[in-house]
């Protein structure tokens, strides 16, 4: 750091945020329990296991569901030899698929790349692109934008899903 900013540093208070805090909220933050958000979810879905989880159009599923389901789905993503740290591109709209696939993405050890299931093809070419996703995980009603695109992107897993399915 050059020599005026450190002289100006050294007379401001390392962390100024600090004074703003109510009493009772602490500086600092203990180490969280969980190594990763997949693990975090995981335990939540242990926790609440037999509890409603999510509804959609009148049918719900429970933690357990979500926990076996996502279980099952990510080793299927981790059986198609993605890498960890891999991205993985959700394109749906809030149906009970999309917590089961982001969930069954994170425990795998991949990053979600959400995208806009309104998006043109022009739209999509540019997110996948930019985001360097290898699979994608689509609802059947938006398949035709994918479709257009696709052969431009790194995408080589395609995991359609109808609103039937759960």
């Amino acid at each position: 750091m050059p020599k005026a900013l450190t002289a100006l540093a050294a007379g401001l208070p390392e962390k100024p945020w600090l004074k703003s805090y109510p009493k009772n909220v602490q500086a600092e933050i203990g180490a969280l329990p969980y190594s990763s958000i997949g693990d975090f979810l995981v335990g939540a879905c242990k926790q609440f296991s037999a509890q409603p989880a999510f509804t959609c159009m009148d049918k719900s599923i429970s933690y357990t569901d979500i926990e076996r389901l996502s279980a099952a789905f990510g080793a299927y993503l981790q059986s198609k030899g993605l890498q960890k740290g891999a991205r993985v591109a959700l394109m749906m709209p809030n149906v009970l698929q999309y917590p089961v696939a982001m969930m069954a993405i994170l425990r795998a050890g991949y990053v979600v790349v959400n995208i806009n299931p309104l998006y043109t093809p022009r739209e999509l070419e540019h997110q996948l692109k930019d985001s360097g996703a290898q699979a994608i995980v689509i609802l059947e009603n938006f398949a035709n934008t994918l479709q257009a695109v696709i052969a431009r992107t790194a995408v080589k897993h395609v995991v359609v899903a109808a609103m039937g399915d759960m």
